[in-house]
């Protein structure tokens, strides 16, 4: 199949999914039929297997006007970019999760593994070479979007970022929200999360490391609460979430982590309340934890004091944690 990735209006376009698998072809020309179409027509790319490794490629696209995502594995390949394919001007960031590879282009080349990454043209001829299967992710961005934000592209093309570079941590990070289809229904949000990616790409490509540096940035602050969201939703029932273990968790002051909750309107004491409660309600009314005591859910969200699990809980939905449960029964 043959898809656009980008182009079109980005506050009314929903967002594309598309798999595209190898092991749908089998034999010398329907794998051959399967490079043409995926290679020459989705990404523009001549793909050629390394000798001695069989063909693998297992990839899903995420994509939304002006930003898309290709992910997957790929066994070693040397996949060029030639004159007669270029047909756009984005750039693409290029992860290599696990694995191995390197990018060639304006006569530099950049050698990427285990969890580094390189910038890579669209509108230039280049050659990315994969030297082991590897996991992949190509992050596609609108240059024009790039450009407005003041920054020199073609001298970051083609240059290692280095696995633990802040800003590439919380791009790859903050990418995750493509999955959460949910959210992403809202137009509105789809356009914060393209322009909140394009703002860490700005800054990976300004070279910008030192993550004091990064304060203040809208895709900064976007990538950052979203990985403390992740963070609280991971370890809600831990005994120890507080904002000084979270903040230290992510190289913050507790201040700038009050900041990024303050501008939801929010605390992060309220935000976790909220959360555990939610959690609680959940397994109160789900008849799979009907042999639990309410004292044994209240633990087992986070809380650890029944009295004020009572209490906040009545305060949220207006009945007492047993109400709720008889009332989860009767309704069903």
């Amino acid at each position: 199949m043959v898809i656009s990735l980008l182009g079109g209006d980005a506050l009314n376009s929903p967002i594309t999914t598309t798999s595209l698998a190898s092991s749908s072809a089998s034999g010398v020309t329907s794998v051959d039929a399967f490079r043409e179409l995926y290679g020459r027509a989705v990404m523009r790319l001549e793909i050629d297997p390394v000798p001695g490794h069989p063909f693998e490629l297992d990839f899903a696209i995420r994509a939304v006007p002006e930003f898309s995502i290709a992910s997957g594995r790929l066994s070693p390949t040397v996949n060029r970019h030639p004159v007669s394919l270029i047909d756009n001007e984005d750039i693409v960031l290029v992860w290599v999760e696990q694995g191995s590879g390197s990018i060639r282009q304006f006569g530099r080349e950049a050698s990427i593994s285990d969890g580094g990454a390189a910038f890579a043209s669209n509108a230039e001829v280049g050659e990315f070479r994969g030297h082991s299967a590897s996991q992949l992710h190509n992050f596609r961005f609108s240059r024009k979007m790039l450009c407005d934000m003041s920054v020199d592209i073609e001298s970051a093309m083609a240059r290692a970022i280095p696995h633990d570079n802040a800003a590439l941590g919380l791009l790859t990070r903050y990418a995750s929200v493509m999955d959460d289809f949910e959210a992403m229904a809202s137009p509105q949000l789809r356009w914060a999360v393209v322009t909140h990616m394009h703002d860490l790409a700005s800054v990976l490509l300004a070279g910008i490391q030192d993550i004091k540096q990064l304060d203040g940035r809208p895709g900064v602050r976007a990538a950052q609460l979203r990985a403390i969201l992740d963070d609280i939703k991971q370890n809600l029932t831990a005994r120890d979430l507080s904002p000084a273990t979270v903040a230290q968790r992510h190289r913050l002051s507790t201040r700038t982590l009050r900041d990024l909750f303050k501008g939801q309107s929010t605390t992060f004491t309220d935000y976790v309340l909220e959360q555990r409660l939610e959690l609680a309600h959940r397994r109160l009314t789900d008849h799979r934890h009907a042999g639990q005591t309410v004292s044994a859910i209240a633990f087992e969200s986070g809380f650890g004091d029944i009295s004020y699990f009572n209490h906040a809980f009545r305060r949220r939905y207006g009945l007492t944690p047993s109400d709720a449960r008889v009332k989860a029964t009767s309704d069903n």
